[in-house]
Formats: C-alpha cells, structure tokens, sequence
C-alpha cells in the first residue's frame, strides 16, 4: 500500500470521528434545548417565581369534637432586592398604609440578603391584597405569597392552647424546616405538638411577565411540591367546662385542674387571669403581647397551672394521713389532742376550735394538731431507728403521689415543685440539728413544701383511683379521632396500697357534710369526696385551696383549684369546684335551686383583684 493511500484511509478515520463528536453534541443540544425542561427552567430562571406553599395547620378540637382552634387566609408582601428595578414607591406606601421612612427601613432589612426573598409586609388584609394585586406590575421585585393564621371561635383556654410566633435565626440554624421569618408553636399545645400541627411545604413555580404579573404555574404544576397539612389534635378539655370554669374564676388569681381519674385526661385547665387567645395572632400580636407582658398586677402571660408552685396548706393532710396508715403508725380510730394548736411545740401549728377524734373526725374538721402528731410518728418511725432515714422514707412516699418532681405532661413549662431534701435541711440548721418538731409545718402542708394545681389535681385523681394515676395530658388523639394516643395508658402506682384509701376517702366524704368545712358545697345527687385548705402567704393574704373527686364510686372527675389571697378554701375554692363537678356530670347547675343559682353568681361576681363584690370576713375556718 502506498504513503498516499494510507494517508488518505487516515483522513476519512480523523473525519468520522470529528462528525460522530459532531452528532453527539447535536443530540445533547437538541436533548438539553427541546427535550429537558430542567435546562429550560434554569436557563429562564428570571421569568419564574418560586412561591413557598405553607401547608395549612392542622385544627385542634376538643374532646366531644367542637372546634377550638382553625385558620384564616392571610397574605405576605415579599421582596427580592436585586429584582427592585422600577417601584413606584409612593404608591406601594400608600396601599400599605407606611411611609417613605418605613419603606427604606423595610428595604434597608430585606437587603442583607439581597438575592432572597425577604419579608416586606407580613399578615397584610384581604383588602390591602386586593389593591396590591391591581398594581403589582408597577412595583417590580415585589410579590404577594399566601399562608394562613390562627383563629379562635371561642375566648378561652389561651394558656392551654399556646400561641404562635416567628421563627428566630437562631431557631432557623437549628432546624432547616424553618426560615426566619416563619411562625412555630410558641407555647401550649402549639408547642408539644408542632411537628404534628405544622405540616410539610411545598413549592409553587409560576410565570411572570414583564409587568411582574403572574401568568399561570409553570408547566402546568409539573415540578410544583404540595404542601401536606398539618394534623388534627383532638384535645381532651371539655369546651363547655373550660369555658365555665373561666368563668368563675375571672377578676381572680388562681387555676383550676380537672382531670378524668380513669385516664388521667385533662378536662379542664383554666389559669386566671386569662386573655382572648385572638389578641395574639396577626399583625397586632406584638403590640398587644407588649400590653399584656406589662400588666403585672394580673400577670396574664403566667400559666398557674404548670408554673405557680404554691404550699398546698391542708390538702397535704391527705398524703400525710394514707403515709401513717402504710407505715402503720396510724389506725382509723388513732386520737390525738388539739387544744387550738399542737401542744408539743406550745400550740404551733395552731388550730382553729373543734373537739378532738379520729382520723375521720380529724379529715372532716382539718385538725393541724393531729396531723402534726402523725407527720412525727412517721418521721420519727424507722427500722433502724435513724430519724433521718425515717424522713427521707417519708419524702420518698410523699413524691410517689407525683409530687415534688414533673409529672411529665404532654404541655410545656411544667416545674417541679419542692419536697425538701435531708441535704437541704442540713445545710440550714446544721448535721444532726433538726428534728421532726422542727420541720412539723411540713404535715399541714407548709413550710418550703410546694406544690402546683396540676400535680394537685393528680393527687386527688390518685386517691380518686385508690392508689394510682394516669400522667396527666391534653391530647387524646392525633390525625385522627380514632387515632388514640396510648402513651399514657400506663398506671403510675404510688406508694400505698388500696386498703389503706377506705378511711381517708371516707373522712373525705364527711368534709362536705355537716360539720365538715365544706359542707356548703354539697351537691344534691352527688357524693363528693373532698378536702379543704389554706395555704399560709408570707406576701399577703392566705390562698384558698381545695381538691375533691366525684363520685365517690367510679368516680368521673378529679378537681383541684387554687384563688389566690382569699383566705380559707372553704369560702371561695370549695364552691367553685362544688359547681364544676355539678357542670361537667349534670351538664349544668340546678338553675331551679336558688342556693346552687346564688353561688354561681356570688363566685364569678366577686373581684378580688379589684377588691369587688367581696363577701364579709368569715370567722371560722
């Protein structure tokens, strides 16, 4: 073969291998240009407009179904900085209803970030979205993107539910679901539960022209994300109860926890003084949260409930009382003196006048001498003799009840509460240098012992049980109202055995009968098993205190409530709880007995935070 053949074999070697890159490139353009839309949205990314679908937050009811809370529309004004080519200013501030300086300040924010979308206006009216939609081609990098608000259709349970508010930069770094600017559960239910409330985004790609005008999804929705709602929560309050005890409690200070003892589910939680749960959503959320954070006479804001750790005053008798009996240093037909105090310390802690008897006797009158006596008999009661170890198995019995430590309840902020430690007592009075007498206040429920209304409520709903609880909760199903929430289905036994609740429950029957300190209110039809109790106020005037359960067989509600500076619990908490119980298993009062009639009005008409309506100074307790 000769040089110019082989030369010329080479040429057309070189040729096809140039023409076959030629082909590939012209099938990767015409792939890349005709066939892959992907290209096609990249290379026109200036003509689209990537819109954040916020899903719709999921609804909240309460236990028989009623709407609590539900969404309305709301509009954001965004703004992309480096797309601000032509705005009319003065315009875009007049439909806004701001200034120029308000305009500059708002831009000057947005631009930190000068490529990103950027909130301009947030929660904007639907009339205010009317009148921007008719002239967004005149104010060119701006865009309206809809999301949803709060709404409440009824005033109450503002505590229980939480509110919503902005995400900080902070909380965006932490989670990448959020940016800043969005809204997550602040508090309440809205916080426990808002992975479950919140959703998932999506994302809507539209066309714009131009004029800044929309001009429908980019192909057809076709690489759009839905948003996924949020889920439903079905709460275990009941609405009409909530809203009742709201109303006995307003114009004073106080909470009331009901709880259903066969489940531990929470029927009502009521903090006072409350606020219009509405007053926090919307463009005047700020301002109306600062009109509330400033009133610190009431102290709105401050949820009662979970966070007021108060003496439980004579409530505490009952603990103390099941504790003897289990440790056997207390019978039923146990006496112990009472001559208007407890005479070992010189009548301190004293006692109001009563005769002296048993532990019914001792229940129903809430004798602070007797209970003295039989918080040192079980203190001063040990095996190996060692009167601190006789202390410490007393506090150990007493946080068995669920006190003294969280009950770790579904809602947030919930504290502890106080039983004193050996640790703490030493290091007050020194090693070795305190003893039962000491430390007595502790058996009426005084001295540094705390505890809240929740963990209250849970003591009674233990007795109520005879020896067990549920842990408290809110919830009662997710997504579903057949969705049970099974978390807390499990008991929580305290320290007690059954057999030892007979007596106690039965001097807690005799407390709402003649003689008792509650007997004014006993309910017609119903036996209610409960205790009274006047938890002592170094600030002021005593708190009233007291915790009942009904009925007294398979009893359907447990109830503590706590009125702040009001004295004995017999005057103001024992009627108020007296007509709950009444409410939630009769569905209403007995509107045809004028006494149960002029309780109700007497308990929500009396002010005390005001110093209104109130009654004459009783004179026993």
């Amino acid at each position: 073969m000769s040089r110019n053949a082989h030369l010329e074999n080479r040429k057309f070697i070189i040729g096809g291998l140039f023409l076959l890159i030629a082909l590939v490139y012209i099938a990767r353009l015409f792939y890349l240009q005709v066939l892959d839309d992907k290209l096609k949205l990249d290379a026109r990314n200036n003509a689209f407009r990537y819109l954040t679908e916020f899903p719709v937050r999921g609804y909240i009811y309460d236990r028989t179904g009623k709407l609590l809370v539900f969404n309305d529309p709301a509009y954001d004004l965004m703004v992309v900085p480096k797309n601000v080519t032509a705005c009319d200013t003065q315009a875009l501030c007049a439909i806004l209803g701001i200034d120029t300086a308000g305009f500059n300040k708002r831009m000057k924010r947005a631009k930190q970030t000068p490529r990103k979308e950027s909130y301009f206006e947030k929660q904007i009216s639907s009339e205010t979205y009317a009148g921007l939609q008719e002239k967004m081609y005149r104010f060119q990098g701006f865009f309206i993107q809809k999301r949803t608000i709060r709404r409440y259709p009824k005033k109450i349970a503002a505590h229980l539910l939480g509110y919503i508010g902005e995400v900080s930069k902070t909380q965006a770094e932490k989670d990448t679901y959020y940016k800043e600017g969005d809204y997550i559960g602040i508090s309440g239910i809205e916080k426990s539960y808002e992975k479950e409330l919140r959703g998932v985004k999506g994302t809507r790609i539209v066309m714009v022209d131009v004029h800044n005008k929309e001009k429908g999804r980019y192909a057809e929705g076709k690489f759009d994300t839905l948003a996924i709602p949020g889920k439903a929560l079905y709460c275990t309050i009941d609405q009409n109860l909530q809203a009742y005890g709201e109303f006995l409690m307003q114009g004073k200070k106080g909470s009331i926890v009901a709880i259903e003892p066969s489940t531990g589910e929470i029927l009502a939680l009521v903090t006072s003084p409350t606020y219009d749960p509405n007053l926090l959503v919307g463009r005047e959320r700020s301002k109306n949260y600062g009109v509330l954070q400033k009133d610190t006479v009431g102290i709105p804001l401050f949820n009662r409930a979970l966070m007021a750790a108060y003496p439980p005053g004579s409530i505490f008798k009952l603990i103390d009382a099941l504790i003897g009996l289990k440790e056997g240093v207390l019978q039923p037909s146990t006496v112990y003196p009472c001559h208007r105090g407890y005479p070992p310390m010189g009548g301190k802690p004293k006692c109001h006048p009563h005769a002296s008897g048993d532990l019914y006797t001792a229940i129903q009158a809430s004798c602070n001498s007797y209970f003295s006596y039989v918080f040192k008999s079980i203190v001063d009661y040990h095996p190996n003799g060692k009167f601190i170890d006789g202390y410490t198995n007393w506090r150990e019995n007493v946080m068995s009840f669920g006190v003294g430590h969280k009950l770790g309840s579904d809602l947030p902020y919930e504290l502890g509460g106080n039983v004193p430690t050996v640790k703490y007592y030493n290091k007050v009075f020194g090693d070795n240098r305190w003893f039962a007498n000491t430390v007595v206040s502790l058996g009426i429920g005084q001295a540094e012992l705390t505890i809240l209304p929740v963990q209250m409520a849970n003591v009674v709903a233990c007795i109520a049980n005879r020896g067990y609880y549920h842990t408290p909760h809110i919830i009662k199903a997710v997504g579903d109202a057949k969705n049970v929430n099974k978390k807390y289905e499990e008991k929580n036994h305290c320290s007690v055995p059954p057999q030892y609740f007979v007596p106690v429950v039965d001097g807690m029957e005799r407390v709402l009968k003649p003689g008792g300190t509650a007997y004014l209110s006993a309910i017609k039809d119903i036996v209610v098993c409960g205790k009274t109790g006047t938890a002592q106020n170094p600030h002021g005037k005593d708190h009233a205190v007291f915790l009942a359960f009904a009925p007294k067989d398979n009893p359907k509600i447990a109830i503590a409530c706590v009125v702040e500076n009001c004295g004995f619990g017999g005057v103001f908490a024992a009627p108020i709880v007296s007509l709950m119980i009444e409410k939630y298993l009769k569905g209403d009062i007995d509107r045809k007995d004028p006494r149960r009639v002029d309780m109700e009005t007497r308990m929500a008409g009396i002010d005390l935070i005001h110093h209104k309506n109130l009654p004459p100074e009783p004179k026993h307790h």
